[in-house]
């Protein structure tokens, strides 16, 4: 059954003509199969400037304000989205961002809202970029559900007589919302212990999507966060998040986290899945996947995939700049972001390319890269990728870094394509 409300959307304007402040031309939103990407979006103005350079309230306001207009252009509005991805520098905890956004998504059940604390923003002025996945007419679709994430009794009052959604499941579509590993009050479990965090958090992500009728079979895109420093400290929790998928599982990105809510937690997971209702039964959606000689293995076992293809869309997984034809974990050009950007983009070119695909047909990309927080860094970064992708750049997050995996390691890129 579709969902209905009585909340009406809230309006929000639209401003037009906001770009990022970067020199090549890039889309503000894209579609591939059913669902509609925006990439993370800020209080930008039409040349490229953040409107309120002191407020985080004020620029979430302009972000959504701008993610409506770029929604436009997709024939959707902020009523369509199913999940947004929040990347906030601030000191403010997680919850207090996702309250805030709720407010500005009145209509129930709302939005799946992650939320990550970043110690730095790609732009001058920025504190907050929010990065959407949306499906047009979700909410009247015969087989949409929901599941609520429960909110520490501290942070209740912020959210009134709302559902905060932990799980939803737009027809076909499921976004499950990043935690820690938390219990049903709120209270982080298992303070500073990445291995048993994992599996409590991985707990918490499988009943949720038993809620919504699927399993992790089902899952299309992992994307986490660790505290650590090298791959010595990314392994365990690795092996404890991927001992929860079976062969074919779904593809990956793990990046560094700097700062994570509340104190003691040093992981936190999200997952994206994709289900098939057929004669009132879930059934599982078959996916092509191709994995080209050249492209990288992990340097441990892992039941995952580097690109998989279903309902028109081609999901990628983190590529990062390891030594092509082998899984030794050994660095190509060590510490250098625009030659490792070069290199991660050639893989990302060679994954497309079996299902017939370049990366002009990406309509969303996720960069991680390291920087010293400047934005002149992030303009000529924007531009390796632009050369790299050979015309009008795709709807982008960028996530500055002061370090990724290791000193040698500068960058991870995954995105979404046309299928």
């Amino acid at each position: 059954m579709g969902f209905t409300s009585n909340r009406p959307e809230k309006r929000v304007v639209a401003n037009s003509n906001w770009r990022l402040p970067v020199a090549r031309e890039h889309h503000l939103s894209a579609s591939a199969g059913r669902l509609s990407f925006v990439g993370g979006v800020g209080d930008f103005n039409e040349a490229g400037r953040i409107r309120n350079p002191d407020s985080l309230d004020r620029q979430i306001e302009g972000a959504i304000a701008n993610l409506s207009y770029a929604l436009q252009a997709e024939t959707c509005s902020l009523n369509d989205v199913v999940r947004l991805k929040v990347h906030h520098t601030s000191e403010k905890d997680d919850w207090q961002i996702i309250a805030k956004l709720a407010r500005l998504f009145e209509a129930d059940p709302m939005p799946v809202i992650s939320a990550m604390a970043e110690p730095m923003q790609p732009f001058s002025g920025q504190k907050v970029q929010i990065q959407a996945i949306a499906q047009r007419g979700w909410r009247r679709l015969g087989d949409a559900r929901s599941t609520p994430r429960p909110v520490p009794t501290r942070w209740q009052d912020l959210f009134g007589d709302r559902i905060v959604t932990g799980g939803l499941r737009a027809g076909e579509f499921i976004a499950v919302a990043n935690r820690v590993s938390e219990d049903e009050m709120g209270e982080l479990q298992h303070a500073g212990e990445g291995v048993a965090q994992s599996h409590g958090i991985m707990g918490i992500h499988g009943k949720t999507l038993a809620d919504l009728g699927a399993s992790f079979q089902d899952c299309v895109k992992l994307e986490g966060y660790y505290f650590g420093g090298d791959l010595a400290d990314w392994a365990p929790m690795a092996q404890a998040r991927l001992s929860h998928f079976r062969e074919p599982g779904p593809v990956a990105t793990v990046v560094p986290a700097h700062r994570l809510n509340p104190e003691g937690a040093v992981t936190k997971v999200e997952v994206m899945a994709m289900r098939a209702s057929r004669n009132g039964l879930d059934k599982y959606i078959p996916r092509e996947d191709h994995w080209p000689e050249r492209v990288w293995d992990w340097p441990i076992w892992a039941p995952y995939r580097q690109a998989i293809r279903l309902r028109d869309t081609i999901w990628l997984g983190g590529q990062v700049p390891w030594k092509p034809f082998s899984n030794d974990g050994v660095w190509v050009l060590p510490g250098q972001l625009l030659p490792q950007t070069r290199f991660v983009m050639s893989y990302i070119e060679d994954l497309l390319r079996p299902f017939g695909r370049s990366s002009a047909d990406l309509k969303l990309m996720v960069c991680y890269f390291t920087s010293l927080g400047t934005e002149e860094e992030t303009v000529e970064f924007a531009r390796t990728l632009s050369e790299c992708v050979g015309g009008a750049l795709p709807p982008m997050t960028l996530v500055p870094k002061p370090k990724m995996h290791d000193d040698d390691n500068t960058v991870e890129i995954w995105g979404v394509a046309q299928g």
